[in-house]
């Protein structure tokens, strides 16, 4: 079963017991990253920046569903493509604000992870992740379609806007501004989430469905509510991006995405709280730098994501989080 061979992958680390130093050692790590997040732009390229923070956005929603709720979905590109179309039509088209035209996009991906995971959670195992990639299909075929998408040539010269109506975000470092903030405390939120009670019900669910259900667990609800969050997470990252690159494109829902989001989770670390960061920085890293190769950058993932199963199958956190036994 998909649903198997994904816990089977599972780092260890995600099932460590964390005790008050762990959790210090985890608010040493985000007070880290908001440093980060403050000091890069002044070594690197501010876009490239934007580019690994919505997809690192991305990881680490597709991570909730699939590292603590045990979904392994091959739709989620239905979400975060649709976000953005929604964000970038809304944007163009109504003159919304950039923060009017995000919101847009999120709750569009909210109501459309509602519907297709009410349908998808029908099934498990293979069938949950057939079901999500027939559905993600379906909303790929609608987006080459509809007028509204621009078909082929998508949603171009989306503009920025202000913010409030009042920040322009022309300049990348104010539109960089903005994306660091959507990131970290979309990623505040996963972390709230995975330690609430929910998420404790969730990798209960996660370990042994059958002895939630005898435990009184509703557990449908619980993997419909993980489903909706994460899809509203993805389309989070989605809308932004849209108004980041100012184009919204069929390549933001094909297939290829869902694969590609897959690839950064695993790569980071499946489970972890920061694993699907390194898992997105790896990725894009490569993709932007290794663009001169063409084709050739699909077979060198391929080869990268083979070594990492190979040498460490929980991925980079997930190997650091064993060794140092520390959840991370």
């Amino acid at each position: 079963m998909a649903d198997t061979a994904a816990l089977d992958a599972a780092p260890i680390a995600a099932s460590l017991p964390e005790s008050r130093d762990d959790k210090a050692l985890q608010r040493k790590i985000f007070i880290g990253l908001a440093l980060l997040l403050v000091a890069a732009p002044m070594v690197l390229y501010p876009v490239y920046l934007m580019k690994v923070l919505c997809f690192a956005l991305f990881a680490l929603a597709f991570n909730l569903l699939l590292g603590y709720g045990g979904l392994l979905s091959f739709g989620h590109a239905a979400y975060f493509g649709m976000a953005s179309y929604l964000s970038a039509y809304s944007a163009k088209m109504w003159g919304l604000t950039p923060e009017l035209a995000i919101l847009l996009g999120t709750a569009t991906a909210a109501l459309l992870g509602l519907v297709f995971g009410s349908l998808a959670i029908r099934r498990q195992g293979i069938y949950f992740s057939m079901i999500t990639l027939a559905l993600a299909q379906m909303a790929f075929f609608f987006a080459l379609q509809a007028k509204f998408t621009g078909g082929e040539d998508g949603i171009q010269a989306v503009p920025r806007g202000a913010l409030f109506g009042v920040i322009p975000l022309d300049d990348d470092r104010a539109m960089y501004a903005l994306v660091a903030v959507v990131f970290f405390f979309g990623m505040l939120a996963i972390y709230r989430i995975i330690h609430s009670p929910f998420g404790q019900v969730l990798k209960a669910i996660r370990d042994n469905e059958n002895r939630a259900v005898s435990l009184g667990y509703r557990v449908n609800q619980y993997k419909l509510a993980v489903f909706v969050l994460s899809a509203t997470l993805a389309g989070l990252a989605g809308a932004t991006k849209a108004i980041v690159f100012q184009l919204a494109s069929l390549t933001d829902v094909h297939w290829s995405m869902s694969g590609e989001v897959v690839l950064m989770t695993l790569v980071g670390g499946m489970g972890t709280v920061f694993g699907p960061i390194v898992g997105a920085l790896v990725i894009v890293t490569m993709e932007t730098y290794l663009a001169q190769f063409g084709a050739w950058v699909t077979v060198i993932q391929g080869c990268v994501f083979v070594l990492c199963v190979l040498l460490f199958r929980e991925g980079v956190v997930g190997l650091i989080a064993r060794r140092l036994r520390k959840p991370l």
